[in-house]
């Protein structure tokens, strides 16, 4: 989306931006990765943020900051290069920008409030602010169990409007599943639970097309014949979603055929109180077998010599598990999901992240580089990949036709430079990674693995260390680690 093209170039009402007290603007709003601050000591970026309105053409936006600020003699340019760098950051929307004819208006009045949040996170320009929700209508889902995990996730993502979603599920509905798996009701006691599933979730959104299978995966090519789905080899999903927990080894199989056939995915589940999603793309980061070994290999269990890995997490014949937790792992699934198909946040997959219900401050992230010495991933460079894996610049080419946008170009990168401002940390702080929760992670297979910190977390900027001319390009950045109360307001704390 160019400047010149805009009709009507407006803030995003969830950007919109306020000046502090020491005259400097905010825009994003102030959750952290979001929000930006930019110097402003000639007063005319806050008069440009103003007339960005949504009433005026871009060329009337420039007259009249030109007409409010005549002693400064801003060239016309510099003042457009602002309005593209503030564009190209996300802050700005276009709201001419006529809706796409292919969503109804029943479906923008289902569909509106999930909008105006993918519209909020996102931060990177778009054609119309509807786009991320063509891109889920067009989608096309395969999802792997529908019990605790699955049915939730399946639950978020036809409320939240995606195109097709195909569910495989082997087993029946139990008294013992309705204390955590809520896609079911009593009635449908002893019904198989893709049975059940189907109908809850066509009631719950009749523009969505859910087709399931009662079948249980036993190998590689189950999962590989599922996600051809006829169609003779090439994968006929965009994204596969795991939340099967049986055989133990499934999760190296979808991520053995998920290489093979360039299909982004997600897994998800849950361990006591520890809930977490992990989400891969070929060829972009790490596989699942890297993050494994690499925990594998970072982690201390301080055992004996011959001691087995369980006694330090004992397995059981059950669960331990309620309503909050399978629902946590169930939406942290659906929102995996949202990323990997509409690019919104654009966090760089090759990772997993989670809850620990005990220490809710406390995160669990583990992020490894790719491993060259990887058994699944490493042996198999991005240059020597097939047609159909769809990797960096081919998947930004298959995002513009509403397929998948996990390796959209931007992932983990600042914005451009913003012309004739500077633009500084929201916030400045202390540097460094959250700590290790030192627990086991949370997987629905039962294994273990304990987080990791997130590398290459350093220390902030403080806001104003750096004074340029106003003419002078600078980075729009957002912080990269949590706000200091310093700088950015937060709530009180509990009395």
């Amino acid at each position: 989306m160019t400047v010149p093209a805009m009709r009507r170039p407006r803030v995003k009402p969830e950007h919109r931006a306020y000046r502090t007290v020491d005259g400097h603007v905010r825009i994003g709003s102030v959750v952290h990765g979001i929000g930006a601050e930019v110097r402003d000591p000639d007063g005319w970026v806050w008069t440009l943020v103003e007339a960005m309105d949504g009433t005026r053409g871009t060329a009337d936006v420039v007259a009249e900051v030109s007409r409010r600020h005549p002693h400064l003699a801003l060239p016309g340019p510099d003042i457009l290069q602002a309005i593209t760098d503030l564009t190209t950051a996300g802050y700005v929307e276009d709201a001419g920008a006529a809706p796409p004819a292919e969503l109804s208006e029943r479906e923008r009045e289902r569909y509106g409030r999930g909008m105006t949040l993918l519209r909020w996170m996102d931060l990177g320009p778009r054609s119309s602010v509807w786009e991320p929700q063509v891109r889920l209508r067009r989608a096309r889902v395969l999802l792997i169990g529908v019990g605790g995990t699955g049915g939730a996730a399946a639950r978020d993502l036809v409320a939240s409007g995606v195109g097709r979603l195909h569910c495989v599920e082997p087993d029946v509905v139990e008294l013992s599943n309705l204390n955590r798996q809520t896609l079911f009701r009593e009635c449908d006691i002893g019904t198989p639970k893709i049975d059940a599933a189907l109908t809850a979730l066509r009631a719950l959104n009749s523009d969505a097309t859910v087709t399931g299978v009662r079948r249980e995966v036993r190998g590689p090519a189950d999962l590989e014949g599922l996600l051809a789905g006829g169609s003779g080899g090439a994968s006929s999903y965009d994204v596969l979603l795991l939340a099967a927990d049986r055989p133990a080894v499934i999760r190296g199989w979808a991520n053995e055929v998920c290489l093979a056939s360039g299909t982004p995915w997600a897994e998800a589940g849950y361990r006591g109180p520890l809930v977490n999603v992990g989400v891969f793309a070929p060829g972009r980061g790490a596989c699942w077998e890297c993050l494994r070994l690499s925990e594998a290999e970072r982690r201390d269990l301080r055992l004996a010599p011959g001691q087995d890995e369980d006694v330090a997490s004992p397995r059981m014949p059950w669960n331990p598990v309620n309503a909050v937790t399978a629902g946590l792992s169930g939406s942290l699934l659906a929102h995996a999901a949202l990323m990997l198909l509409c690019g919104i946040p654009r966090i760089a997959p090759g990772y997993r992240f989670g809850l620990n219900l005990m220490l809710p401050a406390d995160p669990l992230m583990q992020r490894t580089p790719r491993r060259p010495d990887c058994p699944a991933c490493g042996t198999q460079p991005t240059e020597e990949r097939g047609a159909g894996d769809r990797t960096g610049a081919e998947v930004t080419r298959a995002a513009a036709d509403g397929s998948v946008a996990a390796g959209a170009p931007g992932l983990g990168v600042a914005p451009r430079p913003a012309g004739g401002c500077e633009a500084v940390l929201g916030a400045p702080g202390p540097g460094g990674a959250p700590r290790s929760a030192g627990g086991p992670e949370a997987v629905a297979d039962g294994s273990v693995a304990a987080d990791a910190p997130e590398p290459g977390v350093g220390p902030r900027s403080e806001v104003g260390s750096e004074a340029v001319d106003r003419r002078q390009s600078a980075h729009l950045r957002r912080p990269a680690g949590p706000p200091s109360s310093s700088r950015l307001p937060r709530p009180p704390a509990p009395a």
